[in-house]
């Protein structure tokens, strides 16, 4: 049983959605090279991490196409959100879409954490506090909860807790101090991300 992670995947299936990453350089036909490379690498037995950027859709309901072609991959997948995800709802409202439509290898890590194999799955969005506006620093103190309650219900597995964010707490010239701050104080030492 292996563990994967792929980020930032941004699925244009569903029907009206016409925002498609082919039209940048090395994305061209990329769902195809995505389906390929995926029943290459990955198995019924593998779980596979996506932190964010999963659709393109606004809504969940718009989301069918696109994780209906995610369900049909083999392995089970852990979704996190993403600043792309504008379909993500209540974490009720996803599981209930997931049930009714027979997703049975997606689910939704949000204040949670999954055990696969040795290792606690946890993690959140995080954010990029850059401008230290108002409204980024509300965002920023709630992810840095989120990421916290996540990070506590990795650790009732008595495993070593890995964590995925869509948002690098370091990336360049960046540095999110305050994501950065809760991955030392609570020794973390595997963190995998997104977004770039």
């Amino acid at each position: 049983m292996a563990l994967f992670t792929i980020s930032d995947l941004h699925l244009c299936l569903s029907t009206g959605n016409i925002k498609s990453m082919d039209v940048f350089n090395g994305w061209e036909n990329y769902i195809e090279k995505l389906k390929n490379n995926w029943i290459t690498l990955v198995s019924d037995n593998d779980t596979v991490v996506i932190p964010g950027d999963i659709s393109w859709a606004k809504k969940l309901d718009e989301t069918y196409d696109d994780f209906k072609f995610l369900n049909s991959l083999p392995g089970k997948k852990i979704l996190i959100k993403g600043n792309h995800d504008y379909w993500w709802d209540s974490k009720k409202k996803m599981n209930e879409y997931f049930l009714e439509n027979k997703f049975d290898t997606l689910s939704i890590l949000y204040n949670s954490a999954f055990k696969v194999s040795n290792f606690s799955i946890c993690g959140t969005r995080g954010w990029c506090l850059d401008k230290h506006e108002e409204e980024d620093e509300k965002i920023l103190k709630r992810e840095v909860g989120r990421l916290n309650l996540s990070i506590d219900e990795a650790l009732k597995f008595n495993l070593e807790p890995i964590v995925f964010l869509h948002y690098p707490p370091i990336y360049g010239n960046m540095l999110c101090q305050d994501i950065l701050d809760v991955l030392i104080k609570r020794n973390i030492k595997r963190c995998y991300y997104g977004h770039i």
